[in-house]
């Protein structure tokens, strides 16, 4: 490729640092659920609530399974949908009462509500939180097109979704009492997911992205986009990315507990310490990719979270600055994860649609999910089941023997060691790097010509339509 056609895929403008700002806010109620429903609801189920372990494992596991049947089904939609506002803003407003509804009735369910309420509830919950979280994902693709522009809002998105998870971890420290700290958790998500949603919809214009294929999205199209070379090793990683921390997510509690020997507030305080640090890990792994690359980042973030984990075993019980330190290290390198992975589906879009002629990013964030999803169904229902199995109880005032503990560790170091290290190797020979994806933007760019945004929802009024796109 030549120097021009290199200058000409460099040539497209940044976002602006306060419009992207306004654009990443969605990250608030998404973060801060990242960590409640994963490391607090489940047990806040189990302990409170009065459900078995199993039962709310299975009950986690089998909602997601069943969820992520309708991502891929969403994500076509999207990427077919064209509104006066714009392709993914419509919905994304739409999921914003989706998610804000069933936060209120899972995270304020009165005790001894049944089985059957926290499967209908989660499974509504994870419908909305499938809708915001491909719109944003799939409208940061449109926002950012050059490679690096890409690891700064896809980091943006990441710190604030970070520190909306540090956020909500003040108040397991604040509020002895789990179950009172576990419902202002809920209060403050239901009051961040719609205004996060607002603010980015407002003050963010959409592009239409040309299409130069009229050809129907049939069952096809779907494996050549999954099994694209690209595609292959970032949803095999996102698999195992997910599953790893997920699984220490899951058991969290408990081994900081009942292993390590730390009280529910210094536990609370050492998770609080581990998300923050994933606002500096956002900041500063996405700031690493524009140096090294984006899979080469992910490879040594991934790599240094599994001898993490090794010293975490190896740290004597209570010793609360060598905990702090590893903790502080764990989120640094865990926040790189997902943001990497997703800057780097927007890559292989391009190319797939250098290739095909058909905008199909939605789908492909759609299938990103939808494996992170089965990943998060395995971490809390494969945890918890084996858990039980092993003779581990989770009930408030139980007495776990010295071997239930043993075992307890056991499963809480092996399975994230063994995952994360494996979604590390997915890139071992990654091919798409920046050099590759400014030739692929030239020639798209050089294809597509010129295409008039969707103007943000702030600046329409009336005739203010955005340009059609000319696929239209």
């Amino acid at each position: 490729m030549t120097s021009p056609a290199v200058s000409a895929a460099n040539a497209d403008p940044s976002i602006s640092w306060p419009r992207l700002f306004a654009f990443a806010l969605p990250g608030l109620g998404l973060g801060g659920l990242a960590v409640a429903l994963s490391v607090y609801l489940p047990r806040y189920y189990a302990s409170h609530i009065g459900l078995t372990l199993s039962a709310v494992g299975v009950a986690f596991m089998a909602v997601r399974l069943l969820d992520m049947c309708v991502d891929p089904v969403v994500g076509l939609l999207m990427d077919h949908t064209r509104t006066r506002i714009g392709r993914y803003r419509v919905w994304l407003l739409a999921g914003a009462p989706l998610l804000a509804i069933p936060v209120y009735m899972l995270f304020l369910a009165p005790a001894g509500v049944s089985l059957i309420y926290l499967i209908i509830w989660l499974f509504i919950y994870y419908l909305g939180t499938s809708v915001i979280s491909l719109a944003h994902a799939s409208w940061a693709s449109v926002v950012a097109s050059r490679y690096h522009d890409r690891s700064r809002v896809f980091g943006t998105i990441q710190v604030i979704s970070t520190f909306a998870a540090a956020a909500v971890l003040i108040a397991p420290i604040l509020i002895p009492n789990s179950t009172t700290a576990t419902r202002d958790m809920g209060w403050s998500i239901i009051i961040a997911v719609p205004f996060g949603i607002l603010m980015a919809s407002f003050f963010t214009p959409e592009r239409i992205v040309v299409e130069h294929s009229a050809e129907r999205t049939t069952l096809r199209d779907y494996w050549e986009m999954v099994s694209w070379p690209e595609m292959r090793r970032i949803v095999a990683a996102a698999f195992c990315l997910t599953l790893g921390p997920g699984w220490m997510s899951a058991m969290y509690l408990f081994y900081f507990q009942d292993s390590r020997g730390f009280a529910f507030r210094t536990a609370s305080a050492l998770l609080l310490l581990y998300i923050f640090a994933g606002v500096l890990g956002a900041a500063g792994l996405s700031w690493l990719a524009t140096r090294l690359g984006k899979h080469r980042t992910l490879m040594m973030a991934s790599t240094g979270y599994s001898l993490g984990l090794i010293l975490i075993a190896l740290m004597p019980r209570g010793a609360i600055v060598p905990a702090a330190i590893l903790m502080f290290a764990l989120g640094f390198l865990a926040a790189g994860f997902q943001l990497l992975g997703r800057a780097m589906c927007a890559d292989a879009g391009d190319a797939i649609r250098l290739a095909k002629g058909k905008h199909r990013q939605g789908l492909l964030y759609a299938m990103m999910t939808m494996v992170e999803k089965i990943a998060s169904a395995f971490s809390i229902g494969l945890t918890f089941t084996i858990l039980g199995a092993v003779g581990y109880q989770a009930k408030e005032g139980a007495h776990n023997t010295p071997a239930a503990i043993h075992n307890l560790e056991l499963v809480y170091i092996l399975g994230p060691i063994f995952f994360v290290m494996l979604g590390g190797a997915c890139y071992l020979g990654y091919k798409l790097d920046h050099k590759r994806h400014a030739e692929i933007r030239a020639l798209l760019e050089a294809r597509d010509g010129q295409v008039g945004p969707a103007a943000a929802l702030g600046g329409l009024g009336a005739g203010a339509a955005p340009a059609p796109s000319p696929a239209e």
